[in-house]
């Protein structure tokens, strides 16, 4: 491959600045697992119908395997291995955890910043708020009542500050 067929791409990443030279052709999916070795953001069907490949850039949920990295120069892009903080997990991490919101765990890392938008635009989310900002995600596994639950528990602890609040209890009973 000849250096006419790269570019020199600078991008932010999980808080950190990247300089490298990326084939023009390369998708930040491709960017993201293969030359920066953040392999939770995963191939799903490469058409932008599934979710799996999801990043947010400035805070909303974009589908990796559709943007190409020199399109997102100057922009904050997250992972899902950004989401932890100081050695901790993200309260919808714990929440997927406890409630057995993952299954194969493939999807997840879409659902998570999904969801991690969407908590940032609203601290207390209707079950059809949720369900519309996670409607670009598809999972095999579940039936998706757990991911919404643990949106919503994820969310009740944000606002009480709680990690580890006693809710589930609840959840179940419904």
């Amino acid at each position: 491959m000849s250096s006419l067929s790269k570019l020199r791409v600078r991008l932010r990443v999980n808080g950190e600045e990247h300089e490298m030279l990326v084939p023009v052709e390369k998708t930040l999916l491709e960017v993201l697992r293969e030359d920066m070795g953040l392999t939770g953001t995963k191939h799903g069907c490469e058409l932008g119908e599934c979710g799996a490949c999801a990043v947010l850039v400035d805070g909303k949920p974009v589908l990796s395997c559709l943007a190409l990295p020199v399109e997102l120069e100057g922009h904050e892009i997250m992972t899902v291995e950004g989401l932890a903080a100081a050695g901790r997990m993200h309260p919808l991490q714990e929440a997927f955890a406890d409630l057995g919101a993952a299954q194969c765990g493939y999807c997840t890392p879409g659902f998570l910043l999904a969801a991690k938008s969407l908590l940032e635009q609203s601290s207390d989310p209707t079950r059809d708020e949720i369900k519309d900002a996670l409607a670009g995600n598809l999972c095999r596994c579940t039936g998706y009542i757990k991911i919404y639950e643990a949106v919503e528990l994820a969310a009740r602890r944000m606002r009480s500050g709680s990690e580890t609040a006693p809710e589930q209890a609840v959840l179940y009973g419904r």
